[in-house]
């Protein structure tokens, strides 16, 4: 494939008009264009493929394959070509076709050299922008790669060290230590938590920004992920001021996604069912088929959410304002990278809730297609 540099002045005449064929090469070879020329929609087409120009002059009477024919194709080979279209038969009406076809610009014949230079100037300047802009996005896709990588293992793994460490001292010190000192190892585990938390907030984050969280391919037993993820959070600092119970047929069907996006899924909402709880509170997870999905309910009977703020619940940094969750940690990320996974999976996610009684998420997900090549989390296909 040609360089960028020589694509910057390759055009390519498409008319079976032998004397325009011949008037665009002279006027645009003069003004530094290397151009070639052809009397047929297929030849012109092949050239294309082979030589990808940057510029497309094209007619659009001709026999065979007429002009619009050869945008159509044209467009598939090379979306950044930019096409100019020359008529004989010029109308309102065929000048806006043209550009629905994906034309960028339309010259009716008969024209000038000056015409035809200024419209061939601001074509190359169009492509010249389009690729300019392609390379500044690709070098901001790899600053954010980069960086999400930097965060990944350049912060997230020294801290979640120091966690495992500050663990293991209360697990087998915790009698030796002062109240004084124990009390704050349970703080710096404690904030250690919440910076792990924002860390794996932003790295999905950054995951939605590249266009995908899940894998749609993939099939997983949603209620083992329901079931760890009460476990864990039962071993958890808040844990242990709240009762937990669970209703998850062991026949449970497996739903789409993969295990890495569900664990995010069900953690978020058994998660904000812990931290926004009272004292003795209770928080329930029921899993059951219903019809052709699978229906995930978490239940709390917590602080609730007041009806005014229910519609921005799922939105990205809100953060229910009320004197009992001014203390409690977050990044107003959680329920909307959860909104992201549901929707990505082809499934909805609802809320109900009472301020002061509780609140309570519904998930809807489909079945896996057995039968249908979609990957086990074990790596198989069924």
């Amino acid at each position: 494939m040609p360089c960028e540099n020589a694509r910057d002045q390759r055009i390519v005449v498409i008319d079976d008009d032998d004397v325009m064929r011949l008037s665009c090469r002279q006027i645009l070879q003069k003004a530094g264009y290397q151009v070639e020329t052809f009397g047929n929609g297929h030849d012109g087409i092949r050239r294309i493929q082979e030589a990808r120009p940057a510029l497309l002059i094209v007619d659009i009477k001709m026999p065979e394959v007429d002009g619009f024919e050869v945008i159509d194709i044209v467009r598939k080979i090379d979306p950044d070509l930019v096409i100019v279209v020359i008529t004989g038969y010029a109308t309102i009406e065929t000048a806006v076709d043209a550009m629905k076809a994906g034309a960028y610009d339309f010259l009716p014949k008969p024209f000038t050299p000056n015409e035809l230079r200024l419209i061939i100037g601001r074509g190359f300047e169009r492509w010249r922008l389009t690729k300019e802009a392609q390379r500044l996005r690709r070098e901001k896709e790899d600053v954010e790669r980069k960086f999400v990588s930097l965060v990944s293992h350049q912060l997230k793994s020294p801290l979640v060290a120091v966690k495992q460490y500050l663990d293991v001292l209360m697990c087998i010190s915790r009698e030796q230590l002062p109240e004084t000192a124990a009390e704050w190892v349970h703080r710096s585990q404690a904030r250690l938590g919440e910076m792990l938390t924002i860390i794996h907030d932003w790295l999905a984050l950054s995951r939605i920004g590249s266009g995908s969280l899940c894998d749609c391919r993939a099939a997983t037993d949603l209620g083992a992920v329901a079931a760890a993820a009460i476990l864990e959070h039962q071993q958890g600092p808040g844990g242990v001021e709240v009762s937990f119970t669970a209703s998850i047929p062991p026949d449970l069907p497996l739903v789409r996604g993969d295990e890495v996006s569900l664990r995010t899924l069900v953690g978020n909402l058994v998660s904000n069912a812990v931290k926004y709880n009272r004292p003795g509170g209770a928080v329930s997870v029921n899993a059951f088929r219903a019809g052709s999905q699978v229906t995930l309910e978490v239940s709390d009977t917590g602080i609730g959410i007041p009806e005014a703020a229910l519609h921005r619940l799922f939105d990205e940094f809100y953060r229910v304002k009320t004197p009992e969750t001014r203390n409690i940690p977050g990044t107003g990320l959680g329920l909307a990278i959860c909104r992201r996974i549901v929707s990505e999976l082809g499934g909805t996610i609802d809320v109900r809730s009472r301020e002061g009684e509780g609140t309570t998420f519904i998930i809807h997900l489909s079945l896996a297609e057995k039968n249908a090549g979609i990957e086990t989390q074990s790596g198989e296909c069924q």
